[in-house]
């Protein structure tokens, strides 16, 4: 996991290097230019100013938190479900020769998604 993990990351970060110092020429290139308006073209657009995107985004840190929670409790199931290393004859190498655990894992932080999703719903229909 470590082989891979490692150039993931390092090519990662190379391009998230190499897009900001793009995005920065391309700025100064624009502002050099007398367009002043359009230097925010660049920007990341985290959300539209409308009523209804700041209705969706209303509750952030209650999402994160079911999210995390759920994760967690994802991780406790995981972690209960996991055979006994004590016994080797039983044991069987459960995070390498299976994707129950990250199914199991994946499916909990859904769960949070989808119960954040239902209270921001039933708390617009009030």
């Amino acid at each position: 996991m470590n082989d891979a993990l490692i150039p993931a990351i390092v090519f990662f970060a190379i391009y998230h290097i190499l897009k900001n110092f793009t995005d920065f020429l391309l700025k100064r290139k624009i502002i050099r230019a007398g367009h002043f308006e359009n230097a925010g073209i660049l920007e990341q657009k985290v959300a539209s100013v409308g009523p209804e995107n700041q209705e969706a985004n209303k509750y952030p840190s209650l999402k994160w938190g079911l999210v995390a929670l759920f994760g967690g409790l994802g991780f406790i199931f995981i972690d209960q479900m996991s055979p006994n290393i004590s016994n080797p004859d039983n044991y069987q190498n459960f995070m390498h020769n299976s994707a129950l655990p990250f199914g199991i894992e994946l499916v909990s932080i859904s769960l949070g998604f989808l119960i954040y999703f239902l209270i921001v719903s039933l708390s617009k229909k009030k």
